[in-house]
């Protein structure tokens, strides 16, 4: 019986949604703030890192674990970006996660467009600026029929799968001179490369916009909760209707790539890294710069 109710109550607030979102032509922002979670004795070449030297990591790596992000959305597009904020250098000048790769790698505005199922992302690397465009596949969500409250909101549970697209950073840090994780076959990480990943996510029906942080989108409500992998965004403000109108702009610098092509290449910069680190070259610089 309660499961009943449960699928009921999703019944009626996605109708409300679907007649809501022809009779409001708002638009709004929503501030989230992303964290990433890491193994970091994998960064302790095989031995166990201490607390102190775990706390060390953790204290240079925040500003590439946690950022902050401002989804600018009306009913049929969206505009996905990272709200930069001047903070204090982190110790080592940031060389502690990366050093100079990290810092070569900007990730710029997501732009989605619901009607024309188009994703675009501004993309710079090593100070080369790509514009990644591919045709949004809509995830196959699952309603669970459980619900929270997230602010002043009711938020509804949704999950879905995915195959992952995007490269593991942290591998480099594993990797020898042939290119590959240390401690993983060829075929191993083949398979990591194709893995599957879960995706929990939790929306709202009252903000009446099929719309998500970065690429997810696709439920009856505002995505407030997304969570896959080892990365999770939560929506901390939601401001609607502003007085200022927001004017969403689709990226169009950079050279245009598949987000196929666009890992190929971050692959192939990501082990000419590694090696230049395993001959003992520039740490911080990366190795060879330009392509």
């Amino acid at each position: 019986m309660k499961s009943f109710f449960s699928k009921l109550s999703i019944l009626v607030v996605t109708l409300l949604f679907s007649l809501n979102v022809n009779a409001q032509g708002f638009q709004g922002k929503a501030h989230y703030i992303s964290k990433t979670t890491i193994d970091l004795n994998q960064f302790g070449g095989g031995r166990q890192l201490s607390e102190a030297q775990k706390k060390q990591a953790e204290a240079r790596m925040k500003q590439f674990l946690e950022k902050t992000y401002v989804l600018s959305f009306n009913q049929e597009e969206s505009i996905f970006k990272e709200d930069e904020k001047l903070g204090a250098p982190t110790a080592g000048g940031g060389r502690g996660f990366g050093g100079g790769f990290a810092s070569s790698l900007a990730s710029g505005p997501e732009y989605k467009n619901l009607k024309t199922k188009s994703y675009i992302q501004d993309q710079e690397f090593f100070g080369k600026k790509f514009l990644i465009k591919q045709s949004m596949e809509p995830l196959q969500w699952k309603m669970t029929g459980e619900s929270k409250t997230i602010g002043q909101y009711t938020a509804f549970k949704a999950t879905a799968t995915k195959v992952s697209t995007d490269v593991d950073f942290t591998s480099m840090f594993r990797r020898g001179r042939n290119g590959r994780s240390e401690d993983k076959s060829e075929e191993e990480e083949e398979e990591d490369q194709q893995k599957t990943v879960e995706v929990i996510a939790w929306y709202t029906p009252q903000v009446a916009v099929s719309q998500g942080p970065g690429e997810y989108w696709g439920l009856p409500g505002l995505i407030l909760e997304v969570s896959a992998g080892n990365i999770t965004m939560i929506c901390n403000k939601i401001v609607i209707n502003p007085e200022e109108k927001i004017k969403i702009v689709a990226p169009t610098k950079g050279d245009e790539v598949t987000k196929e092509e666009y890992n190929k290449i971050v692959t192939k910069k990501m082990e000419e890294f590694s090696n230049s680190r395993g001959r003992g070259g520039n740490r911080g610089g990366g190795g060879r710069r330009g392509f």
